[in-house]
């Protein structure tokens, strides 16, 4: 299966951080994740985006997959994974985490995201694979 375009990418990613600065202008910060989890699926749903929410990924390990409780937050369209957080100080751990799964998970393209930010495009991150 071919690599998607940057246009391929770039379309849905902007889509996307629109929707969470939507929901991040209807509630602002100071909430916990699982109420911009909710809001933001709420968005995704509404847009017709296609997405999967609080998916295992299995680590792979000497050709097998194991179990080890990874999750991820969303895979949107097929390539892009969001990673949300609300956190007061975004730490570089909370770069590492989506950095690890666009690893181990060989897509693309990848968005953590705090809501815990007076602006939200200051809480927002692009992380390209091509970029590890």
């Amino acid at each position: 299966m071919p690599s998607p375009t940057a246009d391929q990418l770039n379309a849905p990613s902007y889509k996307v951080r629109g929707l969470c600065m939507e929901v991040h202008r209807e509630l602002g910060p100071g909430l916990l994740e699982s109420a911009y989890e909710e809001a933001r699926t709420y968005e995704l749903t509404q847009a017709g985006l296609s997405f999967e929410r609080q998916r295992d990924m299995p680590l792979p390990y000497k050709g097998v997959k194991l179990d080890f409780g990874y999750r991820l937050d969303f895979i949107g369209e097929g390539e892009l994974i969001l990673e949300l957080k609300a956190v007061n100080e975004a730490l570089p751990i909370h770069r590492a985490q989506p950095l690890t799964y666009l690893k181990l998970e060989r897509r693309p393209l990848g968005l953590p995201i705090n809501f815990n930010t007076p602006v939200l495009k200051d809480g927002i991150h692009r992380i390209v694979a091509s970029d590890l």
